[in-house]
Formats: structure tokens, sequence, C-alpha cells
């Protein structure tokens, strides 16, 4: 499994309550960008339709070295889910107002997947404890660690 990108952004504005893995509808110079590490995922989200899941906002730049043809780079791309997922992750959408954000991208084999998340937006008190909490930890770790390092003979 190769990283191609990955979306930190997310885990700080949004509380992941569920992680799914996709496969993304690509053409060929699309692919190929990806490989050169051509891409942004930090404002794409997903979106629920009649005739599937769309991702929106997923930035791809064009490839170097293709012919006349240049899909556009912002353009919606399909998410490849089985049909009861996909009903599944628009139920949660609409019943719970949650929102599906993707966290990474990477290969698979040959194959480019995404790790969408069902996401609930934080706000920004609980931002603030998160950071708080993580750095108690932090803290916590590191004299733990000074402890050790003075009982030491």
């Amino acid at each position: 499994m190769k990283l191609v990108a990955n979306n930190r952004k997310a885990f700080h504005d949004y509380e992941v309550l569920e992680k799914v893995e996709t496969g993304i509808a690509l053409t060929g110079s699309e692919v190929k960008s990806i490989r050169a590490g051509k891409i942004n995922i930090t404002e794409a989200y997903a979106q629920c339709r009649e005739d599937g899941l769309f991702i929106n906002n997923l930035h791809i730049s064009p490839y170097d070295r293709q012919g006349m043809y240049a899909p556009d780079p912002y353009r919606k791309r399909r998410l490849l889910l089985h049909k009861r997922e996909i009903i599944h992750l628009s139920a949660e959408v609409e019943r719970k107002r949650l929102t599906l954000i993707p966290l990474s991208m990477y290969f698979k084999n040959q194959w480019v997947k995404i790790e969408l998340g069902l996401c609930r937006g934080r706000r920004k008190y609980d931002k603030r404890e998160k950071i708080a909490a993580q750095e108690s930890k932090r803290r916590l770790a590191q004299l733990t660690n000074l402890k050790n390092l003075r009982n030491r003979p």
C-alpha cells in the first residue's frame, strides 16, 4: 500500500465516526498524475446523489506529457461502492447531518483507493479540548521518560 495523499486537516476539523475504503473512477492521465503526487484532497468532500456517490473539489493536476485531452482538474469523480454501502452512507448523512470527507488516498496493488470518513464537524471548543488533552498526554509521557532515566544506575 503506497500512500499518495493524507488529509491531516480533516482530523483537526472533524470527528471521524466511521471509515470506508472506496475505489474511484479516473482517466489514465489522472492516474499518472496521482503517481507523480500532483493531488490535493484538503478541500474535497463526497456527495450522495440519485445515481451514486461522487467526490467534489478533488484537485488532480493535469499530467505533463498528455495529449490533446485534458480533463478538468476539479471535475466530479464517481466513487465505486456497492449499492448497500451507498444507501447506508447516504442514510447516515441525511439522518445525522454528517459529512463524507476523504481522509487519505493510496494505491492498493495497481488500484487507486480513497479512505472516506463519515465525519461530524467539531466546534471551536472541541478543538481546544482535543489539543489540551494531546498536550497533557505528551507532557505526561515526557515526565515518565524523565523519571525512568533518573532511576537508571
